[in-house]
């Protein structure tokens, strides 16, 4: 009688086995991470003092400043002694693909900063700043409950990331500012915080930094339109 061959993961639990696949997609440290996702809340300033100035100012701001960075990711890959003085300063926050001579992808600030320039010249003010709030506030809270306690795969991220990132998001569409309060608002605004949390788990060549506060965007401003189409968006 033949014994049948072993598997290397025999005994091993489905949870534990997720969590190992997880942990493999992580391409920096968690203490890095933590840094990381600190350095990323200083960015809730954008939606916060957006609130209080103009679209026309905003920009005046957020233009020169993402030109700043997008120029000097340009200069790391193409000036070796920029890149030299990069990666050995900021070198333990940078994902693999960040570091990547070839792909040449622009960092997570530099795509946060875009990501702003984009939301403010296109969607209304009342959307920009709920959306670009629940980006900084969801996305670090998906990002350090899934490297730590992420054990279920879901889409491209863990199940419980993306449920951080769903619970969190509610909590900031409940005390970022509406337009008129009403309870069919905030539904409204908790379906885009639904829709914010497929979208980050979601596989995508697009940077979440971009493609979740324009999906939400997009999608509420469908929404106003639809259940709230008496509202003027442009107060």
């Amino acid at each position: 009688m033949t014994s049948q061959p072993s598997r290397v993961d025999e005994g091993i639990q489905p949870d534990a086995q997720g969590a190992d696949i997880l942990d493999q997609k992580a391409t920096i440290k968690y203490r890095a991470e933590i840094i990381r996702k600190g350095i990323h809340l200083c960015s809730l300033s954008i939606p916060v003092v957006y609130y209080y100035i103009s679209r026309e100012t905003a920009l005046y701001i957020l233009v020169p400043i993402t030109a700043a960075f997008f120029l000097t990711d340009i200069a790391r890959y193409t000036i070796p002694a920029v890149g030299v003085w990069y990666y050995r300063t900021f070198g333990m926050l940078l994902r693999q693909h960040e570091q990547d001579h070839k792909a040449r992808r622009l960092t997570g600030a530099t795509n946060i900063l875009l990501s702003a320039v984009v939301c403010v010249a296109l969607l209304p003010k009342i959307i920009t700043v709920n959306a670009f709030a629940i980006l900084i506030i969801s996305d670090t809270t998906s990002a350090l409950v899934g490297r730590r306690f992420g054990k279920r795969p879901f889409l491209s991220k863990s199940l419980e990331g993306t449920l951080a990132f769903f619970g969190s998001a509610i909590l900031v569409v409940l005390i970022a500012p509406k337009i008129t309060g009403s309870l069919t608002e905030y539904v409204l605004w908790i379906a885009g915080a639904a829709t914010g949390a497929l979208a980050e788990a979601s596989v995508s060549q697009v940077d979440d930094n971009i493609s979740v506060p324009l999906t939400i965007g997009l999608i509420l401003w469908g929404l106003y339109w639809l259940f709230l189409p008496g509202i003027d968006l442009y107060v």
